[in-house]
């Protein structure tokens, strides 16, 4: 009971029950015995603060090694504190786990290019410039000419925006198109309408093997993809519904009339299905690079050329109806991603490269491979990387294995070097180097939560390095935890979840759903869609 009070009195989540520390530490206290008395507030905020850090510093250091064998990626973002200070948060990826570097309150360089170069060369040095291959920022203008001032200055570092960003743009232009527009719009009528409606949606819930029609994505442009296609796997339900009993009671209702209309409209069911196979392609591929499980710089290029084509078959290669989608890729990839680090992972991906019939042959993918190669001027032996490239492209030595081949599709791209990159050690080295990176900052972005979290605005005169430690220490051992135990959802940012009211709350003055009521219902009653719900929903199929 005493601790329960405690609980109750300082309004601490009754989840931080669930913390891996919360048992060691009653432990702790149990083997102290009768009489002690725990550490005060000046402890907590100082000392014990300083140890903590100390401790997890220790962690951080353990990482470097693997940074120096695998090369790791430097990720930047920016965002604004409940002061409205303009801080960027650092974070180091390697195939080990993501690690907090530090903040910086960025007040009198935020933007400027030149200060903010400089600022990511001081980090780049923290980590080692020979262990630092790529670096992923914001893709703001002032980030853009810092990211270049400073491949200037490191020569075999590159540089490029997010590719979750860039893949978000894509999804929220195409959601721009009129048509989709329109479809979302029809879309969220059914949604708004059964969610609003508690006997028509318990109707639905009955029904045998029924899912959640609304699982928020990675972003609220995702989301409404998601929802495109899990509306038109419950097309069946839907169609029974509006015939039911249960319906007629309420069916004379303008709204209720404009509903049965679309479910019945089999245009408006077509137009939805070629939307969500248009789409899957690039959902799919924000799911990797949104995801810090793996390494995802070796699938961007492959998932932007495999969504092209399909879009090219999905119209029968009839180029005025496909223009308007492969153009809004072509701008965003042009523009953002179109570099040689992209091109070579994909061409040191053997999973593409030895999938003669699907492989893109492009001159930029060669291209590419031969100037990152000369990028290593100095590292490596150039001529031996050229002379060893026939040798994997041939599948020869170590690479002649029926193993290898078979081994190529099921194992991820860097272990596969590991594994039977033996026989050209120097291809290897810079192969692992570069399946070995990830092309998003999104554990930037899932950071700004842990910092909201710790910086509200009853303690919005944290100075910033008590914050910077807290925020250290909180993430870090957020993310010990996180590749230490199997989750089916992110423990870092499992509150970060953007919110679905426009396919599930009418307009002001017409509704009466609590989003945050609806959400509590789901993970309570509907465990697998929960779990869902907090990791993206399902693979579209």
């Amino acid at each position: 009971m005493a601790i329960a009070l405690f609980f109750y009195d300082v309004c601490m989540p009754m989840n931080a029950a669930n913390s891996r520390f919360y048992q060691p530490m009653i432990s702790k206290i149990g083997s102290m015995g009768h009489g002690y008395v725990g550490p005060s507030y000046h402890a907590l905020r100082v000392g014990l603060l300083r140890d903590a850090k100390l401790q997890v510093s220790l962690i951080v250091d353990s990482f470097r090694s693997t940074w120096a064998d695998t090369g790791c990626t430097l990720m930047g973002d920016g965002w604004k504190d409940t002061r409205q200070r303009p801080l960027i948060n650092f974070l180091v990826y390697c195939p080990k786990g993501i690690t907090f570097i530090k903040s910086v309150d960025a007040s009198g360089i935020y933007t400027n290019a030149e200060n903010l170069c400089n600022l990511f060369a001081e980090v780049v040095e923290m980590i080692g410039p020979q262990n630092v291959v790529h670096m992923v920022t914001d893709s703001a203008p002032n980030y853009k000419a810092a990211g270049g001032r400073l491949v200037e200055r490191y020569p075999t570092i590159y540089w490029s925006p997010c590719a979750a960003h860039c893949i978000n743009l894509i999804l929220e232009d195409v959601g721009k198109l009129s048509h989709v527009d329109k479809l979302t719009s029809n879309a969220s009528k059914i949604t708004v309408f059964v969610y609003n409606h508690k006997h028509i949606l318990n109707w639905l819930r009955n029904r045998p093997g029924w899912r959640e029609i609304i699982r928020p994505g990675e972003t609220r442009f995702a989301t409404s993809f998601i929802a495109l296609q899990s509306l038109h796997a419950h097309k069946d339900d839907l169609q029974s519904m509006v015939v039911d009993e249960e319906f007629r009671k309420i069916s004379r209702s303008e709204k209720a009339k404009r509903v049965k209309q679309l479910i019945f409209d089999e245009d408006f069911w077509k137009e939805c299905f070629m939307i969500v196979q248009i789409m899957t392609p690039l959902i799919r591929l924000l799911r990797i690079c949104d995801a810090d499980e793996k390494p995802s710089l070796p699938y961007v290029y492959e998932g932007m050329y495999r969504a092209r084509l399909g879009i090219k078959n999905i119209f029968k290669k009839e180029k005025n109806l496909y223009r308007s989608y492969t153009r809004i890729i072509d701008n965003r990839w042009d523009r953002m991603l179109r570099s040689d680090i992209y091109a070579a992972a994909y061409f040191l991906n053997p999973a593409f490269l030895y999938d003669k019939q699907n492989f893109c042959d492009k001159a930029e993918i060669t291209r590419g491979m031969l100037n990152l190669i000369d990028k290593q001027k100095g590292s490596l032996s150039e001529t031996k990387l050229v002379s060893t490239l026939r040798c994997y492209r041939d599948r020869e030595l170590s690479f002649s294995r029926e193993m290898a081949l078979t081994c190529s599709k099921t194992t991820r791209p860097d272990e596969w070097w590991k594994l039977f990159g033996c026989d050209i050690p120097d291809l290897q080295k810079l192969a692992i180097r570069i399946l070995s990176q990830t092309a998003s900052s999104s554990g930037c972005e899932r950071n700004w939560s842990v910092f909201e979290r710790i910086h509200t605005k009853k303690r919005n005169k944290l100075e910033h390095q008590r914050l910077n430690d807290l925020v250290y220490v909180h993430y870090n051992l957020r993310l010990q935890n996180r590749y230490g135990t199997k989750r089916s959802y992110d423990p870092v940012d499992y509150e970060s979840i953007d919110k679905t009211e426009f396919w599930i709350v009418e307009e002001e003055g017409e509704g009466e759903l609590d989003f945050s009521e609806l959400e509590e219902k789901l993970l309570e009653e509907y465990p697998k869609d929960g779990e869902e719900l907090i990791h993206g929903g399902e693979d579209l199929e």
